[in-house]
């Protein structure tokens, strides 16, 4: 049975053009230039001992993750089915295969990093404050939101496709949401 989801981005990702972005961004030298990335932003927090990524296809920020941190406890959500294969082959990771969108933040957990990269932008602006909900209530440290940035919301073509790549101020539209939010670094 075909899964049924709430936004024409989630079909987007979870069917052939996700199945296609897996196969493109399966490169491992990647890793290594996430590892640095990662690197200069675990630079600015202590303490990490569990992350949560929401969206994390292959799993190369987890990776990154555990180069950095080898005993963090890693956890991923993932629409796409072909992605959760790659999930699934890197150990002590926990993986839910299910849209973004569908995740309860009471049945994720707490964890002391939550994070996205490059999946916010991807995703319809009408459902942002639902995802915003869910990093801030499942983190018990930190929030990381590494994605493209632009002043004001706008729509951006992607691969010949429209609806599928918006840019804005996320982190700056988190911290007007959750008062308690306290910025440690804007990484630009």
């Amino acid at each position: 049975m075909k899964p049924t989801f709430k936004t024409e981005q989630e079909s987007f990702w979870a069917g052939e053009f996700g199945d296609s972005y897996t196969k493109r961004n399966r490169d491992e030298r990647q890793i290594a230039t996430r590892t640095g990335i990662f690197g200069r932003i675990l630079s600015r927090t202590s303490r990490i001992s569990s992350a949560l990524e929401l969206g994390a296809n292959v799993g190369q920020n987890l990776l990154a993750l555990r180069a950095l941190l080898p005993s963090v406890q890693l956890t991923a959500v993932e629409i796409n089915a072909s992605a959760v294969q790659h999930l699934r082959c890197i150990p002590n990771v926990t993986v839910h295969n299910q849209s973004i969108l569908e995740c309860a933040p009471e049945a994720l957990g707490f964890f002391d990093l939550t994070f996205t990269s490059g999946v916010l932008i991807h995703l319809s602006p009408s459902t942002l404050r639902d995802v915003y909900h869910i990093l801030h209530q499942c983190s018990s440290r930190y929030v990381l939101v590494n994605e493209y940035y632009n002043p004001t919301p706008i729509e951006v073509p992607y691969r010949e496709h429209g609806e599928r790549l918006f840019k804005r101020d996320f982190a700056g539209e988190m911290l007007d949401m959750f008062p308690d939010l306290e910025l440690v670094d804007y990484g630009f």
